[in-house]
């Protein structure tokens, strides 16, 4: 009887620390593992395309498999979500998080201050009071923005349509990065001796009624990166078709769906050069050492079909893109 119970007194101590070297080797797995948070303000093309440059240039750097973890979360435009979503970052305590869009980073950054933050698909982080410095960044936070030159698309526009004296432009005015391209806009529009036909968008929902009557007081249409404009330029691409006016872009990604041309950038690319960003930071390097970066290249991308409808050819694409 003492045997028996000296044997499975051996046994269970032997399954304690087989167990608990289990244990050791799962911890030391979870050790080696990056985690970055994900919080993306809404569902559209842009935004997706930048997630997925960032994820796919991340396993380019080796960063796949069990070495990573991607907490990845979605708030649907939804302010609560946003918030909400925020704190459950910080509570999962990743090494890094990715904000894309300007709400998104305005509420991690709130939520969640101590984790170093990266930010992408953001025009202008100063006066949306993620960092006082593009150059040193102060607040834990710096990242790629997405402005373009505006004043340059607005050149491109009229070169494109020179017979378009009344520009529409369509924007969510709730949305920060929209409402400073605006201006940008409307500086230029004056100085070319052209009119502005300014229509806001509040929600996806209100875009078609907003599309409509732009385009029934506006020769052509210019769209900043808006966020809720991308979620919706199928709709303003069928707008623009039906009532024969042409919408130019700043964001490349909206052409595919709704835009004529434009010189802009590829979202896909910014995901890639934020996601370079985040390897320095994970190897080490401090949120404050790394100025924000402008998007390294812009491309000129058109749609055959609506250049087609507009009787363009590759030929005027080029001469309004000088």
């Amino acid at each position: 009887m003492k045997i028996k119970k000296l044997l499975a007194g051996v046994l269970t101590a032997a399954a304690v620390l087989s167990l608990a070297a289990c244990g050791k080797k799962d911890a030391d797995t979870k050790a080696g593992t990056v985690k970055i948070g994900i919080l993306q303000l809404i569902d559209q093309s842009a935004l997706n395309d930048a997630r997925k440059g960032f994820t796919e240039e991340l396993k380019a750097q080796g960063y796949k498999g069990d070495k990573i973890k991607i907490d990845y979360v979605n708030a649907q435009g939804d302010q609560a979500n946003l918030k909400s979503m925020s704190e459950q970052l910080k509570q999962d305590k990743n090494d890094l998080n990715l904000a894309i869009a300007t709400p998104a980073a305005q509420a991690l950054q709130k939520g969640d201050p101590d984790t170093p933050m990266l930010f992408t698909a953001i025009t202008d982080p100063k006066s949306a009071g993620l960092t006082s410095s593009t150059k040193a960044p102060d607040k834990n936070a710096t990242g790629v923005t997405d402005m373009v030159d505006v004043k340059g698309q607005i050149d491109f526009t009229h070169k494109l349509f020179p017979k378009a004296k009344k520009i529409g432009l369509l924007y969510n005015a709730a949305e920060q990065n929209s409402v400073f391209q605006i201006k940008l806009a409307k500086q230029e529009i004056k100085k070319l001796g052209l009119t502005a036909v300014v229509k806001t968008a509040a929600t996806t929902n209100d875009v078609q009624q907003s599309a409509e009557a732009l385009a029934g007081q506006a020769d052509a249409i210019y769209i900043p990166t808006d966020n809720i404009a991308a979620a919706a330029m199928p709709t303003i691409g069928k707008v623009s078709e039906a009532k024969k006016v042409p919408v130019v872009n700043a964001d490349a990604t909206m052409i595919k769906t709704g835009g004529v041309a434009t010189r802009g950038i590829n979202y896909e690319d910014l995901g890639r050069q934020t996601a370079k960003m985040a390897v320095k930071i994970l190897k080490g390097k401090k949120v404050k050492d790394l100025p924000i970066e402008s998007p390294a290249k812009t491309e000129l991308v058109s749609n055959a079909k609506r250049m087609k409808l507009f009787n363009l050819t590759q030929s005027d694409l080029e001469a309004a893109s000088k």
